[in-house]
């Protein structure tokens, strides 16, 4: 009986959650497959993103940054990307306060601008605005997505409490489905609920965790600490010594060069103009542009180049242990990018799976509320 009576408490909270948060729940997830391949899809019908390999070498950033700024002489930029032989350097112009996000693709070998893009602008942005915003103003709708996440991982937990079989008859119909001829549409999509909602319940916790990890500071910090991380999650700068009478000529093409020596297999390199007197020049080399987490993130003073360390997640890969490398794993985690293209298909289609969870919930209940009024009028 108390088992009952626990379980009964548990199917309401359930229900309650989930009417309340399904609709959003439904749009995160339809979003996040939309945006599952979304590099694919753009590196396959854009062609600037590419250009033919020459035998000759790249263009330093000096004269990157001069040519992307007078494509966009009035914005911020803010990094300047090399990749592989055959990929266009980028040129990054971001900001937060007017907000702005571009990305000029540049001909590594010539210099020529081939597009200019708002990133503020076209499908996937549109999408990937829904999934982090609701499409709404970014302050309230991050909150609003936030929040509905927390709402998911209660719902998954409490779906698996409900899920767990009262005894072993029980067991053989909680697996698979076992329809015969005659089974009602109302106990196929009773079954469709729980039993997917079991075998994708691993996943989709995976999904709750990272997400609430960009959702909630307080999340992150929490989840890190419980790993047992031991570093800063706020990133922070070093400075340069601006006092310095000294200064080094070229300095971002130094760094460049010597970033190109000591990761000769990196798949891109990225230098950070300072943006301001006291910033240093931020430099990273990524080994796989497919995921971020292994990015040697390393500080040079700007104006004498001497090294700067930091204490936050984000300085060399070989000073982190296992969980900083968790946290700085979320992102390739959450879009299953850490186990490849089959970690990617495997995203998308625990994404759309979640995404039918709401719906059959819905007539769950639906079925129910029509049934027990019918009882009730007779």
């Amino acid at each position: 009986m108390k088992n009952n009576s626990f379980k009964k408490r548990i199917g309401q909270l359930h229900l309650w959650l989930g009417l309340a948060s399904g609709m959003i729940v439904f749009i995160v997830a339809v979003t996040g497959c939309l945006y599952a391949f979304q590099e694919e899809i753009q590196n396959y019908t854009q062609e600037y993103r590419f250009v033919l390999e020459q035998d000759s070498p790249f263009l330093p950033p000096s004269k990157l940054v001069e040519i992307a700024q007078k494509e966009l002489p009035n914005k911020q930029l803010h990094a300047i990307k090399y990749n592989q032989k055959n990929n266009a350097a980028v040129a990054e112009f971001f900001h937060y306060e007017p907000t702005y996000y571009y990305t000029v693709f540049i001909n590594p070998y010539t210099g020529k601008i081939l597009k200019t893009v708002n990133n503020q602008q076209g499908f996937f942005p549109f999408i990937l605005d829904g999934h982090f915003y609701l499409w709404l103003p970014n302050e309230i709708g991050q909150v609003v997505v936030a929040s509905a996440t927390l709402v998911f991982l209660v719902l998954l937990i409490s779906g698996f409490i409900l899920w767990y079989p009262r005894n072993k008859n029980a067991i053989k119909q909680r697996f698979w489905f076992r329809w015969k001829k005659g089974t009602t549409w109302k106990r196929k999509n009773y079954d469709w609920h729980t039993i997917t909602g079991f075998y994708g319940l691993c996943i989709a916790l995976v999904f709750a965790i990272t997400g609430l990890v960009f959702g909630f500071q307080w999340f992150a910090y929490s989840y890190y600490k419980v790993v047992g991380g031991q570093k800063s999650l706020v990133y922070e700068e070093p400075l340069s010594k601006t006092k310095e009478t000294t200064r080094i000529t070229n300095p971002l093409d130094k760094v460049w060069y010597q970033m190109q020596k000591e990761y000769p297999q990196a798949e891109s390199i990225e230098i950070h103009p300072p943006e301001k007197p006291t910033a240093p020049i931020a430099a990273n080399a990524n080994p796989d542009k497919a995921t971020y987490w292994k990015i040697e993130y390393r500080y040079f003073d700007q104006y004498t180049l001497e090294e700067k360390e930091v204490k936050h997640l984000y300085g060399k890969y070989k000073n982190n242990k296992i969980p900083d490398n968790l946290i700085r794993m979320n992102y390739d985690l959450h879009t299953g990018a850490v186990f490849g293209l089959a970690g990617k298909i495997v995203a998308f289609l625990i994404s759309l799976l979640i995404a039918t969870l709401p719906v059959s919930g819905f007539y769950i209940w639906w079925g129910r509320n029509k049934k027990a009024k019918g009882a009730t009028n007779t």
